[in-house]
């Protein structure tokens, strides 16, 4: 008997550790200019924080500012292939993951505590980019957020 009056209690004590983590909220974000768009992870990334500078888009952030997001559109007026805009844009030494397509390219490191992510893919004028910056620790939270916006990125 006492037993099962402990038990409700015990239980209540214990919710707060098997706290079950909140569905991610989605929303598409579209730039107008190129028609380049991306699925954004509204529920994580909070606040906008402006046009990136170098062609249309939206930067936003976390609430407490561990972790940001960039969408752009930059203008490839010379057609470069995605390796070439890659090279031209003198990423950081050490890059741990590269791939590179005719349509596309991804690379992603680690510099200064922080993973940072690019892919762009190769559209008529224009890389159709998307840049993610976040804590190392926190890489297996951030997993599927990233593939998800990787993967959701697209252009008329």
């Amino acid at each position: 008997m006492m037993l099962h009056r402990i038990y409700p209690a015990m239980l209540l004590s214990l919710l707060p550790l098997c706290a079950v983590a909140q569905p991610i909220a989605w929303q598409t974000y579209l730039i107008e200019e190129t028609g380049a768009k991306v699925d954004v992870p509204v529920s994580i990334f909070t606040k906008q924080a402006g046009k990136p500078p170098g062609g249309p888009g939206r930067q936003f952030l976390t609430s407490d500012g561990r972790a940001n997001f960039t969408v752009q559109s930059i203008p490839n007026t010379s057609d470069d292939s995605p390796a070439l805009f890659l090279a031209k844009k003198k990423p950081p030494a050490g890059i741990i993951y590269k791939k590179v397509t005719s349509r596309f390219f991804v690379a992603s490191s680690v510099l200064n505590d922080r993973i940072w992510y690019n892919r762009c893919n190769r559209s008529a004028g224009y890389m159709q980019c998307v840049l993610i910056n976040y804590p190392a620790a926190e890489k297996r939270q951030w997993d599927g957020v990233v593939t998800r916006i990787s993967n959701s990125l697209a252009s008329k």
